[in-house]
């Protein structure tokens, strides 16, 4: 069996929980298992190369950052690659290049095109444990790149597809997905099996386990993906193809998202392509719109109010307020205080009155809902957010994911 097998920044925090990880792998590896093993960079370390750098400029050239950054994840590879050979294994570090991953042109957050595996398939078939440095690779002009956040769950997930891997353990500080998060519902209970298309919406909705590319990217690659905690041997959750789950259920989890803003427009000028003007300017801007609701007022003029995420409410009300000096919009108002909780599952499809419950439970507690948005999968509420936790728990009861 070739399982690949990724630790995070705190599974690799120090000298020994490195040294844990070596005994993680090497358990994988007596077991008869062929391992290939991708880092992050130690915790903390890549936050202190980026205080290097500011050191200097505080506004580094980017191809320079993606050599700096490139080192923490090369550090912790070396480190590891040597423990694994003390404990008797045969082992090689591997570089993001050595390892074949290449990137497009983009610096500090760069796409995976291609990997071609022969190093690492060569090193495997001598027996060897290659650890792979992560959250990095080498552009077409062999300039060294980075992946941006989350680029080793990326680098993991992207090798594993490379190497046709029979699993790919992603390793955190958590033990796996729950049905919300624990800290706000302590009856969460783990999930044993999730679907590639309900953990996208989770980690789209605000469930940081898993960063979503890196979800797209098994999804894509079909890789059986498992999230399981490096410090004790728990079983985690399988992410895998929803019909690899027998029995799917109705709603799988409930997802909180705190880093969301509304942004309400109103008197819109009413003619033709308004609205495309002003989602394309945000667009330009990289500001990410979530929901949108329009409503027609009796003067003829519009109303438009949409959701954006907190680090984007800058730059959205830059291209807001070009709009109101235009004179194309009357005024604008802004609204930090509110967040966004979603109830995600694929049962969904083949059930009715997923949506009325979820709107049952938030009258049922006095809870305005002010915004909706629906998928095939999903009913998202925007609501003010004082209310964020008693929604949550609420919703955990009424679709009884304690059971």
């Amino acid at each position: 069996m070739l399982i690949v097998q990724k630790f995070g920044g705190t599974s690799v925090g120090d000298l020994e929980r490195i040294q844990n990880v070596a005994n993680r792998v090497s358990e994988s590896k007596k077991a008869g298992n062929d391992v290939v093993v991708v880092v992050s960079a130690m915790s903390g370390e890549t936050n202190k190369l980026v205080g290097y750098a500011e050191s200097f400029s505080k506004n580094p050239a980017q191809p320079e950052m993606d050599m700096l950054l490139s080192a923490g994840e090369r550090v912790t590879a070396s480190l590891l690659a040597i423990s694994l050979q003390e404990m008797g294994h045969s082992a090689t570090a591997m570089t993001g290049r050595k390892a074949g991953i290449v990137t497009d042109m983009n610096h500090t957050k760069a796409r995976i095109e291609e990997i071609n595996p022969v190093n690492m398939h060569s090193a495997l078939k001598e027996g060897k444990i290659v650890v792979v440095a992560g959250f990095q690779g080498v552009n077409e002009k062999g300039d060294v790149t980075t992946l941006g956040r989350g680029g080793s769950d990326l680098s993991a997930v992207a090798v594993a597809g490379a190497l046709k891997a029979d699993l790919c353990e992603i390793y955190t500080d958590v033990s796996g997905i729950y049905t919300t998060d624990p800290r706000i519902e302590p009856k969460a209970k783990k999930l044993d099996k999730i679907s590639y298309d309900e953990m996208l919406e989770l980690a789209s909705l605000g469930a940081k386990v898993l960063q979503n590319r890196s979800v797209e990217m098994a999804k894509k690659l079909n890789v059986n993906l498992v999230t399981r905690t490096s410090f004790s041997h728990e079983e985690g959750t399988l992410i895998t193809k929803e019909e690899n789950i027998m029995e799917a259920p109705l709603v799988s989890g409930i997802a909180l998202d705190r880093n969301q803003a509304r942004i309400s427009l109103m008197g819109v000028k009413d003619r033709p392509g308004i609205a495309s003007d002003i989602f394309n300017k945000l667009a330009t801007a990289e500001v990410n719109v979530d929901m949108i609701i329009q409503n027609k007022a009796h003067d003829g003029t519009t109303n438009i109010d949409f959701t954006v995420p907190v680090s984007d409410l800058h730059d959205a009300k830059s291209v807001v307020d070009s709009f109101v000096k235009s004179g194309e919009i009357e005024a604008d108002s802004y609204n930090e205080d509110i967040c966004k909780v979603s109830v995600v599952g694929v049962g969904m499809r083949s059930h009715a009155g997923v949506a009325a419950k979820a709107f049952s439970t938030m009258a049922e507690n006095n809870i305005n809902i002010n915004m909706i948005s629906t998928s095939e999968i999903k009913v998202s509420m925007v609501i003010d957010e004082k209310y964020a936790e008693l929604a949550v728990r609420g919703l955990h009861e009424a679709y009884e994911l304690e059971k």
